[in-house]
């Protein structure tokens, strides 16, 4: 069985000289790619992101968990596509809170500025 490396463990040098035999052995098109990002920005021995299931919310929740949270308390369980569109934006917002981010203040904007007119959002 291969031993596994922490690269953490590594020196500098020793990174720096895989990272070089890496880009060395690469076939021309992915040595393009390399290139396009800019070497010095490439990291080959970067973890992989966990799969889009497991990963979870700030408050330990995955997207599936969420939406299921959701229909059940909200009720509104009824229609497909808004259920698709719940579990849609759950994994968007899991995955990067920062992207749905403007979409949730103007949620809470838009519901104050319904009730200041009397009106339900």
């Amino acid at each position: 069985m291969t031993k596994t490396l922490n690269y953490e463990e590594m020196s500098d040098t020793d990174i720096e000289a895989r990272k070089k035999f890496m880009y060395e052995k690469m076939s021309p098109r992915r040595r393009k790619f390399v290139d396009r990002m800019g070497y010095e920005n490439w990291d080959p021995f970067a973890a992989p992101f966990d799969p889009i299931d497991i990963r979870q919310d700030k408050t330990g929740y995955t997207s599936a968990d969420l939406s299921m949270l959701f229909i059940r308390e909200s009720g509104k369980h009824g229609n497909q596509e808004y259920i698709d569109q719940v579990n849609e934006f759950n994994v968007m917002m899991v995955m990067n809170f920062e992207k749905v981010r403007p979409i949730y203040d103007f949620c809470l904007w838009y519901a104050e500025h319904c009730k200041k007119h009397g009106l339900v959002p």
